[in-house]
């Protein structure tokens, strides 16, 4: 972890989602994961938060042990079979919805049951780490407001509405999209809900040193949204890069499905504070 953090995480670090994009061969841009917020010098990268669940997490573990297994698996394909694969594997909008008289590739399952395959599938160290550092810092909470089955049924929602949304904004697209950060951009949003006062640690890199920081939650998932949504109207439809229509996606499943999923003693908007709602932050 400690490379991992000492990475250059101003362009190369990646972001939340991307379009593992194999177009013509070519491997997609891989954007940086960690400018929530961005400053001149850099981003701010979440490091844990200050909320304690009651349940063990078993569900976000396990998550998390299969998608770093799936990319162990990964690593094992040279360069042309790690694009077979994201390509079977890995959801293409274009294959669910192919323009009349295209040709479409032999797929070893039926297009739809790309829709979770997908979610496990990771195009680098970068992506994979970096979706598995936003699942574990949030979402033990989220398995604990829910139950653990309850959970994985709204992992799994929210990852299939991000790609949901996506067929719709680009329905031609022949870019496989892979990654978790739609089902995770739901655990945010239900994040969000619960426990907007939660203080979140995080560092904010400037050059070489890293300044250590507490932030409440709704500001670090609130201004990343906010940015998805903008960044998401302003990239012309096709662009091959980040899916940002997933993030939106899976972050407006996450707020329709939080009322209808979780536990009747779980309050929304807490843990409430004495000092005041957003003291210190």
């Amino acid at each position: 972890m400690r490379g991992f953090l000492g990475q250059s995480l101003n362009d190369t670090a990646v972001r939340f989602t991307i379009h593992a994009s194999r177009t013509l061969g070519k491997p997609g841009g891989c954007a940086p994961f960690w400018d929530i917020l961005r400053g001149t010098g850099g981003a701010m990268i979440p490091l844990s938060d200050e909320n304690p669940a009651r349940l063990p997490p078993v569900v976000t573990v396990g998550l998390i042990l299969a998608c770093l297994a799936v990319f162990l698996f990964e690593l094992t394909y040279d360069e042309a079979g790690l694009d077979l694969l994201l390509s079977q594997y890995g959801f293409t909008p274009a294959y669910l919805l192919p323009a009349e008289g295209s040709q479409l590739p032999h797929l070893p399952v039926p297009v739809w049951v790309t829709f979770v395959t997908s979610l496990f599938l990771h195009a680098g160290w970068m992506h994979v780490l970096g979706n598995m550092l936003y699942l574990w810092i949030f979402g033990n909470n989220i398995e604990d407001a829910f139950g653990h089955l309850k959970f994985i049924a709204f992992y799994l929602v929210c990852g299939i509405a991000a790609l949901g949304l996506m067929l719709l904004t680009d329905p031609a697209s022949n870019s496989p999209v892979v990654g978790a950060s739609g089902a995770i951009s739901g655990v945010l949003a239900a994040y969000m809900l619960l426990y907007p006062r939660a203080r979140v640690r995080v560092v904010v890199p400037w050059l070489l040193i890293l300044f250590p920081v507490q932030i409440r939650a709704v500001w670090v998932v609130g201004t990343w949204f906010a940015l998805q949504l903008l960044t998401a109207v302003l990239t012309p439809a096709g662009e091959p890069g980040t899916a940002w229509w997933a993030h939106v996606g899976g972050f407006l499943a996450g707020l329709a499905l939080t009322p209808l999923l979780k536990s009747s003693d779980v309050r929304y908007f807490g843990p409430f504070d004495p000092r005041g709602p957003w003291a210190d932050g």
